[in-house]
């Protein structure tokens, strides 16, 4: 049964240059990743947070019970300003989904954790996302799961050993 793949490499077979072994793989995991993103878009609209708050709620979750980290921490983390964590927090903060509370120790610092209403927030979109991720790869037997996550896992730990993207590029003239 032929896959949108298959007819993308039929309509540019003799066009473009590639190899069409390679371009079928990279096509497919992009397209997978694509309804992965557009699986978990559809969870989050479903417990009605957007993608940057529940970025920010998963971030608090990962820490355990309680849930609770620094704002300095979270933006690093996230890859923010300050002024836009605060920003992202004070939305959290309104909605329920998160606390702030000072230190006992050092009445200058804050820490930010999750409410019950957050993680309950939380794990409702974890959930929803999870059956269309057990959906997706429950086609595969448990055996195939772990052959292409190891297969997967040996492709990512090539490709982070090779550092930043721009290394990766090498073109050469022809002739050279």
């Amino acid at each position: 049964m032929d896959d949108s793949v298959d007819r993308h490499i039929t309509r540019w077979r003799g066009k473009a240059p590639f190899d069409e072994r390679v371009e079928a793989i990279v096509t497919r995991m992009q397209f997978l990743v694509k309804h992965v993103s557009q699986a978990k878009d559809t969870a989050l609209a479903a417990v009605g947070l957007q993608d940057f708050e529940f970025e920010t709620l998963h971030r608090l979750a990962s820490r355990g019970e309680g849930g609770r980290a620094t704002p300095s921490e979270l933006a690093a983390e996230l890859k923010l300003s300050p002024a836009g964590m605060t920003g992202r927090l004070d939305t959290l903060e309104s909605a329920g989904l998160v606390r702030r509370i000072r230190s006992e120790q050092d009445r200058r610092r804050v820490d930010v954790e999750l409410t019950e209403e957050g993680h309950a927030t939380w794990r409702k979109a974890m959930n929803v996302q999870g059956g269309v991720e057990d959906d997706m790869v429950g086609v595969l037997s448990e055996a195939e799961q772990d052959v292409l996550s190891a297969l997967l896992k040996r492709m990512l730990s090539h490709v982070e050993s090779q550092g930043r993207p721009e290394t990766w590029v090498s073109v050469s003239a022809p002739n050279e």
